[in-house]
């Protein structure tokens, strides 16, 4: 989303028509974002306000990713939570306890709330051998006017920094994120497109999902850094397609 539909609270120009035309073609889509700083009802409103057509069926977070996880992997243990008050309503619609104890295990997300408290009790949490959850990897969020801010990855950095811990990234590019809309809608991860911006999640979790991989050069990722050659020798990543935007992949599938 962030990078590929919009930036910030701003569609991309020609966005919002590219996703109109998507669904009057008749095909599924899914807005997969990792940003959890927002619950999954909170998209809904947010892309509907950006002029996107967006229900309930339309939108699949990190956030999300992570309460099930921790719903099927830690369903008796508290959480000391370093992520927003919106993420905190997304767990515990999981069920999952949000509690600050020399038992709590830690979850960190994207946090545009953050206090000093909230990381000095993870990092207590951590060196004493707490179970370190982290919904998402990006380093960065990117916003209007080349802005970005700072996003869960770089939280993630300074927290294993303090402590030597790294965590277990729950968002892309862990292929649950494509596994399961794949299981829910019956459709197979070779006929699934995942377009984004971002090469170490959007195309990582394409390639890891075996879904196609698409990248679009309205986010994180310039033209310039792109070496066909040397890029795939370096980081085994496969690009099956690359555009400017989503406005010139929808010329190619025909809108």
């Amino acid at each position: 989303m962030d990078g590929t539909l919009n930036l910030g609270d701003e569609a991309l120009p020609g966005a919002v028509d590219f996703v109109k035309n998507l669904a009057e073609s008749g095909r599924e889509f899914i807005y997969l974002t990792n940003n959890s700083s927002r619950a999954g009802s909170d998209y809904i409103e947010r892309m509907q306000k950006m002029g996107f057509p967006c229900g309930e069926k339309n939108v699949f977070t990190s956030g999300m990713a992570t309460g099930l996880y921790l719903r099927e992997n830690y369903p008796d243990s508290p959480v000391h939570l370093v992520g927003t008050e919106a993420f905190a309503r997304e767990l515990q619609s999981y069920g999952v306890t949000l509690a600050y104890s020399e038992d709590s295990i830690v979850v960190a997300g994207f946090d545009t709330e953050l206090e000093y408290e909230k990381l000095s009790r993870a990092v207590h949490l951590l060196r004493r051998g707490a179970a370190f959850v982290a919904a998402n990897p990006d380093y960065v969020c990117p916003m209007p006017n080349d802005e970005a801010l700072p996003d869960c990855g770089s939280i993630c950095a300074l927290l294993t920094a303090s402590t030597g811990i790294k965590p277990l990234y729950i968002g892309k590019p862990n292929r649950s994120m494509v596994d399961v809309i794949s299981q829910e809608r019956q459709i197979e991860n070779s006929k699934i497109a995942c377009v984004g911006d971002r090469m170490y999640t959007d195309i990582a979790v394409a390639e890891a999902s075996g879904a196609v991989s698409v990248l679009v050069l309205t986010g994180e990722t310039r033209r310039d850094e792109i070496d066909e050659s040397r890029r795939h020798k370096a980081s085994g990543l496969k690009i099956d397609y690359i555009f400017n935007d989503v406005t010139e992949l929808g010329r190619i599938l025909g809108f």
